[in-house]
């Protein structure tokens, strides 16, 4: 523990004159879509994108049953700096027609080449019949710090959920972004690849209170939906350790992108490893895949 801390003070050390180029919006489910920031002169922009993926997944924690989503935001960019966003989120087989609707903004700084960073407030909004595990937390405020060793990228994230629970997490992600010299139809295409490998500290408060909002719930995954099922017990020896501070996941991911100067597709695959999952998820290692489309106008 003494070594995380040291490691995570040290790294907000390095990232305190950072200037992001992505949004950690969806937590480690959504591919995060590339501020219009990263280059010296700030334009104005809007982007459009919309996500597809295997499985819903929130700071390393998955239900279940897999839950396939989609997934569709628009970002606006200003010359400042600050940016506003808007989404929806919808989980395939689930009764909504939407099942989360997410606002939110933020402020992108520079303040070296190599330093970056972001800070932002988002706020969830649930149907109530939501599947999603994260319902029980409806804001987030996002400090993000990154600094670009050119070996590799590290990036710091400290995110606070609130609502009907509190959790506190510390994302780790180191990440080598490289691009090919080469195109692939004519001179404005080419490939690019991040590939990166990620850590994440936190509590799981958000997972005893999902199980109270949703009774009977856990039990009808297991059994696909058998609505003759008793409601479980409530389970409060997992309360006491789900508010202690633990690594919950580590993972590894490749995305690959094709991108041309206002577009870009990405396909990513994603090797999750839980850790210290409480006992009503138990969550498995899982292979994530997501494909994403974005457009850009300047």
């Amino acid at each position: 523990m003494k070594r995380f801390c040291t490691l995570f003070l040290f790294s907000i050390y390095l990232n305190a004159g950072a200037h992001a180029g992505t949004l950690n919006i969806f937590a480690d489910t959504i591919p995060k879509k590339t501020a219009d920031t990263d280059t010296v002169v700030r334009k104005q922009s809007i982007s459009v994108g919309a996500s597809v993926g295997s499985d819903a997944q929130f700071f390393g924690r998955t239900g279940l049953v897999k839950y396939p989503f989609f997934n569709s935001d628009v970002i606006y960019n200003a010359k400042s700096g600050f940016f506003v966003y808007g989404s929806i989120y919808k989980v395939f087989g689930s009764i909504p027609l939407i099942d989360e609707t997410d606002v939110g903004g933020g402020y992108l700084y520079r303040f070296s080449p190599k330093f970056t960073g972001n800070i932002s407030y988002t706020r969830f909004i649930f149907n109530k019949n939501a599947l999603i595990i994260k319902s029980a937390s409806s804001n987030d405020i996002n400090f993000s710090n990154s600094y670009d060793w050119k070996i590799l990228k590290s990036t710091v994230t400290l995110d606070y959920l609130f609502g009907e629970s509190s959790d506190v997490f510390v994302t780790i992600n180191n990440s080598k972004y490289f691009e090919t010299n080469w195109s692939i139809f004519d001179d404005k295409d080419y490939l690019s690849f991040n590939p990166g490998f990620n850590v994440i500290f936190g509590t799981q408060n958000f997972v005893q209170k999902y199980s109270q909002n949703h009774p009977g719930k856990f039990d009808d995954e297991r059994n696909y939906g058998d609505p003759y099922l008793i409601p479980p017990p409530v389970y409060p020896q997992y309360a006491g350790y789900n508010s202690e501070f633990h690594m919950l996941n580590y993972s590894f991911k490749i995305p690959i992108a094709y991108n041309r100067p206002h577009y870009t597709f990405e396909f990513s695959y994603k090797y999750s490893i839980p850790v210290n999952v409480e006992g009503i998820l138990n969550n498995r290692r899982e292979s994530f895949y997501n494909l994403t489309f974005y457009y850009v106008f300047y």
